[in-house]
């Protein structure tokens, strides 16, 4: 497995021991992680550097080689080409990097179109995907690869979202922790279509604080221009002047760094916020205000600030509440401030899965065993484990988040649901037929109890 660079001040142990060794006895991964620590160190040391020559590196071959890795490694669905990791492989991996390459080296590199795909939201909702073609993935997860320990050195340590090592538990973890001393005013914001509604001039702007190489910053537009595939026909192109597609590989990185101008401010000494005490936590375009108070004048300097960012704050969404008096929902969790069954004198906050996740759950594993009606009982036990896992872990955070109510909740659905799977009259000859299924499966077949699961 990858092992992560871990950006922190100063170079860490293993990039020094990196650095006495010889490049030809490294692999790719470890040639990577010593050029990001060498970036993010003289990023960090000179806070008003540019970066002038980076654009060279975009056809490095180990560069281009871990790329791949890792676009292979997410294994995502195609683009508008229909070419795929295997056809690649079948094509040949060296020679098909080798070709782009030379697009990258002669600065004829042209990215195609983004196949737009709509992605149903627990609210009734959809969401707008953009795919990228696999070969403009692995182009675009070489400019990250170089720009990601640049922007590392200046974010703030308020942001969580698609960063290196952090995560929304280090969020949730720390919105706990405002709520425990005293912070309890929290202003909930909800930003209309983020990505879609980037400006791209002064998001470039953004960039130009720390890149000089214009090389680099026109690949980075001609991914912003990239037309989009919708329906049948071609969007946009050169006369978008919004917008980055959510699932292109760069377009995290892009989205942290135009949002950055907003921690910046907010935690700046002498700001209106700092003033106030008032803390933001991010975790990409959702974020939250929390103070003692938080008085108009300073969610009037929040909305001015978005307003010159030509960002829009959804209205319907946002909303500013007491904490101890009314609960408020982040990240899919929900933060209620409860009182003790033991001490009915004593509170406490309690940080809890929201509902509508734990019915999406349900209906994943409703949906599942709906479509799945006759297969074996390790094939069930894996697929369920899969959803469990990746759920479970999600929402355990220790010290920071009481699960044991939905664990138990869950584990009593998943009971009752695959008693019913099981005792169907199809199910008859199955050995599970009329019987404890949950049981069965949990103690021969490795099924997850969840209320016996350690995070892992």
């Amino acid at each position: 497995m990858r092992k992560k660079y871990h950006y922190k001040d100063g170079v860490p142990a293993e990039s020094q021991e990196l650095f006495k060794r010889k490049k030809s006895e490294m692999s790719d991964a470890e040639r990577v992680s010593l050029l990001q620590a060498k970036l993010y160190q003289k990023a960090k040391q000179e806070r008003n550097y540019k970066f002038y020559v980076l654009y060279d590196k975009m056809f490095v071959k180990h560069l281009m080689r871990e790329a791949y890795k890792r676009v292979k490694r997410n294994n995502g669905a195609t683009g508008v080409d229909g070419l795929s990791i295997a056809d690649i492989e079948a094509y040949g991996v060296d020679k098909y990097l080798s070709e782009l390459g030379g697009e990258l080296r002669r600065q004829d590199y042209r990215p195609q179109a983004v196949k737009r795909v709509m992605i149903p939201k627990a609210n009734g909702g959809e969401r707008p995907l953009g795919i990228p073609t696999m070969r403009d993935r692995i182009a675009q997860t070489i400019c990250m690869l170089i720009l990601e320990p640049i922007f590392e050195a200046d974010f703030e340590d308020s942001s969580h979202g698609f960063r290196p090592n952090r995560s929304s538990k280090e969020a949730i973890a720390e919105i706990k922790s405002h709520l425990q001393s005293g912070k309890t005013e929290v202003y909930d914001a909800d930003l209309s279509a983020y990505f879609d509604t980037i400006p791209h001039n002064k998001l470039m702007k953004a960039l130009q604080e720390r890149i000089s190489d214009p090389r680099m910053l026109k690949l980075i537009m001609k991914w912003l221009k990239a037309p989009i595939y919708s329906d049948g026909e071609l969007k946009g192109g050169k006369k978008n002047k919004v917008g980055t597609p959510q699932g292109g590989v760069i377009s995290p990185l892009l989205a942290n760094i135009y949002m950055h101008q907003i921690d910046r401010i907010v935690n700046r000494i002498g700001s209106i916020f700092h003033r106030y005490g008032v803390k933001i936590v991010r975790y990409a375009d959702d974020f939250v205000l929390m103070g003692r108070q938080i008085p108009r004048e300073v969610t009037g300097k929040l909305n001015s600030l978005l307003k010159r960012m030509d960002l829009v704050l959804n209205e319907d969404k946002t909303c500013q509440i007491d904490a101890r008096r009314a609960n408020f929902k982040f990240l899919g969790f929900t933060f209620r401030y409860d009182r003790d069954i033991y001490r009915s004198n004593k509170r406490y906050w309690n940080i809890v899965p929201n509902k509508q996740s734990e019915k999406k759950l349900r209906g994943k594993i409703n949906d599942y065993l709906k479509s799945h009606g006759h297969c074996n009982a390790n094939t069930v036990v894996s697929d369920l484990n899969s959803m469990l896992r990746g759920w479970l872990n999600y929402y355990e955070i220790k010290g920071v988040s009481y699960t044991s109510m939905s664990k138990r909740a869950l584990r009593f659905y998943l009971s009752t649901r695959l008693y019913r799977y099981y005792n169907r009259k199809s199910q008859r000859k199955c050995k599970l037929y009329g019987q404890d299924a949950f049981g069965t499966l949990v103690q021969h077949y490795g099924l997850i109890d969840p209320t016996k699961y350690a995070v892992r």
